[in-house]
Protein backbone atom coordinates (compact mmCIF):
# COMPACT_ATOMS: atom_id res chain seq x y z
CA UNK A 1 0.00 0.00 0.00
CA UNK A 2 2.74 2.35 0.63
CA UNK A 3 4.34 2.41 -2.76
CA UNK A 4 0.48 3.22 -4.02
CA UNK A 5 0.47 5.77 -1.74
CA UNK A 6 3.50 7.52 -2.91
CA UNK A 7 3.30 7.47 -6.45
CA UNK A 8 2.37 10.18 -8.96
CA UNK A 9 -0.81 10.22 -9.93
CA UNK A 10 -0.83 13.30 -11.89
CA UNK A 11 1.84 11.72 -14.26
CA UNK A 12 -0.41 8.23 -14.10
CA UNK A 13 -3.76 10.65 -15.09
CA UNK A 14 -1.41 12.01 -18.00
CA UNK A 15 -0.25 8.49 -18.80
CA UNK A 16 -3.47 6.80 -19.23
CA UNK A 17 -5.08 9.75 -21.48
CA UNK A 18 -7.54 10.67 -18.24
CA UNK A 19 -6.02 14.23 -18.37
CA UNK A 20 -7.10 15.77 -21.49
CA UNK A 21 -6.64 19.31 -22.99
CA UNK A 22 -8.79 21.70 -24.96
CA UNK A 23 -11.95 23.72 -24.45
CA UNK A 24 -14.82 21.68 -21.62
CA UNK A 25 -17.91 22.39 -19.67
CA UNK A 26 -17.77 21.03 -16.31
CA UNK A 27 -20.00 19.41 -14.67
CA UNK A 28 -20.23 22.49 -12.33
CA UNK A 29 -20.86 24.64 -15.69
CA UNK A 30 -17.87 26.28 -15.48
CA UNK A 31 -15.55 26.25 -18.63
CA UNK A 32 -11.75 24.74 -18.10
CA UNK A 33 -8.84 23.95 -21.14
CA UNK A 34 -8.29 21.00 -18.99
CA UNK A 35 -10.66 17.80 -18.28
CA UNK A 36 -9.80 14.89 -16.06
CA UNK A 37 -11.52 11.99 -17.39
CA UNK A 38 -11.18 9.78 -13.99
CA UNK A 39 -12.79 6.63 -15.91
CA UNK A 40 -9.67 6.25 -17.70
CA UNK A 41 -7.22 5.81 -14.77
CA UNK A 42 -9.63 3.34 -13.05
CA UNK A 43 -10.32 1.76 -16.46
CA UNK A 44 -7.45 -1.20 -16.08
CA UNK A 45 -8.92 -3.13 -12.72
CA UNK A 46 -5.01 -3.76 -10.94
CA UNK A 47 -4.84 0.46 -11.37
CA UNK A 48 -8.42 0.71 -9.92
CA UNK A 49 -7.41 -1.28 -7.20
CA UNK A 50 -4.01 0.12 -6.59
CA UNK A 51 -6.26 3.74 -6.48
CA UNK A 52 -7.90 2.10 -4.12
CA UNK A 53 -5.48 1.12 -2.03
CA UNK A 54 -3.46 4.48 -1.63
CA UNK A 55 -6.96 6.50 -0.65
CA UNK A 56 -7.73 3.91 1.55
CA UNK A 57 -4.14 4.57 3.24
CA UNK A 58 -4.74 8.10 3.11
CA UNK A 59 -7.85 7.92 5.00
CA UNK A 60 -6.73 5.80 7.76
CA UNK A 61 -4.14 8.31 8.22
CA UNK A 62 -6.05 10.92 8.72
CA UNK A 63 -9.56 9.59 10.62
CA UNK A 64 -9.15 5.90 11.51
CA UNK A 65 -10.87 3.15 9.97
CA UNK A 66 -14.23 3.99 8.84
CA UNK A 67 -17.74 2.13 8.95
CA UNK A 68 -18.38 2.60 5.34
CA UNK A 69 -17.68 4.48 1.92
CA UNK A 70 -20.65 6.41 -0.07
CA UNK A 71 -20.33 7.71 -3.09
CA UNK A 72 -21.91 9.55 -5.49
CA UNK A 73 -22.82 7.54 -8.68
CA UNK A 74 -21.74 7.39 -11.44
CA UNK A 75 -18.31 8.79 -12.07
CA UNK A 76 -16.81 7.80 -8.04
CA UNK A 77 -18.60 4.32 -7.78
CA UNK A 78 -15.78 2.58 -9.41
CA UNK A 79 -13.15 4.57 -7.10
CA UNK A 80 -15.40 4.17 -3.91
CA UNK A 81 -15.74 0.28 -4.40
CA UNK A 82 -12.10 -0.31 -4.30
CA UNK A 83 -11.89 2.06 -1.27
CA UNK A 84 -13.94 -0.08 0.81
CA UNK A 85 -12.66 -2.97 -0.72
CA UNK A 86 -9.46 -1.90 0.34
CA UNK A 87 -10.87 -0.52 3.96
CA UNK A 88 -13.18 -4.09 4.41
CA UNK A 89 -15.69 -1.71 4.90
CA UNK A 90 -19.31 -1.89 3.04
CA UNK A 91 -19.51 0.41 0.19
CA UNK A 92 -23.07 1.90 -0.62
CA UNK A 93 -23.53 4.60 -3.32
CA UNK A 94 -26.29 7.78 -3.76
CA UNK A 95 -28.26 8.94 -7.15
CA UNK A 96 -30.02 11.04 -8.18
CA UNK A 97 -33.89 10.41 -8.05
CA UNK A 98 -36.62 11.67 -10.46
CA UNK A 99 -36.52 15.09 -8.74
CA UNK A 100 -32.69 15.37 -9.04
CA UNK A 101 -31.72 15.20 -5.89
CA UNK A 102 -28.82 12.91 -4.21
CA UNK A 103 -30.44 10.26 -2.55
CA UNK A 104 -29.74 6.24 -1.50
CA UNK A 105 -31.53 3.82 -3.78
CA UNK A 106 -31.60 -0.11 -4.17
CA UNK A 107 -32.06 -1.16 -0.83
CA UNK A 108 -29.36 1.40 0.35
CA UNK A 109 -28.99 2.15 3.85
CA UNK A 110 -26.79 3.55 6.81
CA UNK A 111 -26.89 3.23 10.58
CA UNK A 112 -27.72 5.77 13.39
CA UNK A 113 -23.82 6.78 14.13
CA UNK A 114 -22.48 5.06 11.01
CA UNK A 115 -18.81 6.87 10.23
CA UNK A 116 -18.82 7.19 6.92
CA UNK A 117 -16.60 8.23 4.16
CA UNK A 118 -17.15 10.48 1.17
CA UNK A 119 -15.35 8.89 -1.96
CA UNK A 120 -15.24 11.13 -5.36
CA UNK A 121 -13.33 10.52 -8.86
CA UNK A 122 -12.47 14.85 -8.74
CA UNK A 123 -13.76 17.28 -7.04
CA UNK A 124 -14.08 21.00 -8.84
CA UNK A 125 -16.94 22.67 -6.45
CA UNK A 126 -18.29 19.94 -4.27
CA UNK A 127 -21.55 20.09 -5.13
CA UNK A 128 -22.23 16.40 -5.29
CA UNK A 129 -20.05 15.47 -2.55
CA UNK A 130 -22.05 18.25 -0.62
CA UNK A 131 -25.04 16.79 -1.47
CA UNK A 132 -23.76 12.77 -0.42
CA UNK A 133 -22.66 14.04 2.79
CA UNK A 134 -26.43 15.69 3.26
CA UNK A 135 -27.84 12.16 2.37
CA UNK A 136 -25.55 10.60 4.92
CA UNK A 137 -26.26 12.83 7.90
CA UNK A 138 -30.13 13.01 7.22
CA UNK A 139 -29.89 9.34 7.70
CA UNK A 140 -28.02 9.73 10.98
CA UNK A 141 -24.57 9.01 10.13
CA UNK A 142 -21.59 10.54 10.47
CA UNK A 143 -19.29 11.99 7.88
CA UNK A 144 -16.01 11.75 9.16
CA UNK A 145 -13.83 12.80 5.99
CA UNK A 146 -14.18 13.38 2.03
CA UNK A 147 -11.63 11.56 -0.01
CA UNK A 148 -10.93 11.67 -3.75
CA UNK A 149 -8.32 10.89 -6.78
CA UNK A 150 -8.02 14.58 -7.72
CA UNK A 151 -8.45 18.02 -6.08
CA UNK A 152 -9.41 20.46 -8.88
CA UNK A 153 -10.71 23.09 -5.97
CA UNK A 154 -7.76 25.04 -5.94
CA UNK A 155 -6.69 24.41 -2.95
CA UNK A 156 -9.19 26.20 -0.60
CA UNK A 157 -11.40 22.48 0.78
CA UNK A 158 -15.17 22.68 0.17
CA UNK A 159 -16.30 20.43 2.98
CA UNK A 160 -16.22 20.91 6.86
CA UNK A 161 -14.45 17.79 7.51
CA UNK A 162 -11.27 15.78 6.42
CA UNK A 163 -10.43 15.84 3.09
CA UNK A 164 -7.72 13.51 1.09
CA UNK A 165 -6.67 13.26 -2.42
CA UNK A 166 -4.14 11.68 -4.29
CA UNK A 167 -3.44 14.90 -6.93
CA UNK A 168 -4.27 18.46 -7.49
CA UNK A 169 -4.25 20.21 -10.12
CA UNK A 170 -5.71 23.83 -10.34
CA UNK A 171 -6.43 24.92 -13.93
CA UNK A 172 -8.37 28.01 -14.94
CA UNK A 173 -12.13 27.95 -14.60
CA UNK A 174 -14.46 30.60 -15.97
CA UNK A 175 -17.88 31.09 -15.82
CA UNK A 176 -19.60 30.57 -19.84
CA UNK A 177 -20.01 34.77 -19.65
CA UNK A 178 -16.58 35.59 -19.37
CA UNK A 179 -14.31 32.21 -20.95
CA UNK A 180 -11.72 33.42 -23.15
CA UNK A 181 -12.06 30.13 -24.83
CA UNK A 182 -15.72 31.08 -26.25
CA UNK A 183 -14.89 34.96 -27.15
CA UNK A 184 -12.39 33.10 -29.35
CA UNK A 185 -15.10 31.31 -31.27
CA UNK A 186 -14.43 27.86 -30.06
CA UNK A 187 -17.36 25.58 -28.54
CA UNK A 188 -17.00 23.65 -25.31
CA UNK A 189 -17.35 19.78 -25.28
CA UNK A 190 -18.77 18.02 -22.21
CA UNK A 191 -17.16 14.87 -21.98
CA UNK A 192 -18.06 13.77 -18.62
CA UNK A 193 -21.45 11.78 -17.05
CA UNK A 194 -23.53 13.88 -15.48
CA UNK A 195 -25.87 16.79 -17.25
CA UNK A 196 -25.94 20.27 -17.08
CA UNK A 197 -26.79 21.94 -13.92
CA UNK A 198 -30.35 23.21 -14.94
Amino acid sequence: MTEAREKDWLAELEATGALLRGHFRLSSGLHSPVYVQCARLLEDPRRAREVGEALAGRIVEAVGRPGSVLAPALGAVIVGHEVAAALGVPFRFTERGVEGRMELRRGFGLEGGERVVVVEDAVTTGRSTRETMEVARAAGAEVVAVAAILDRSGGASPFDVPFVRLAELAPPTYRPEECPMCAAGSEAEKPGSRPDRA
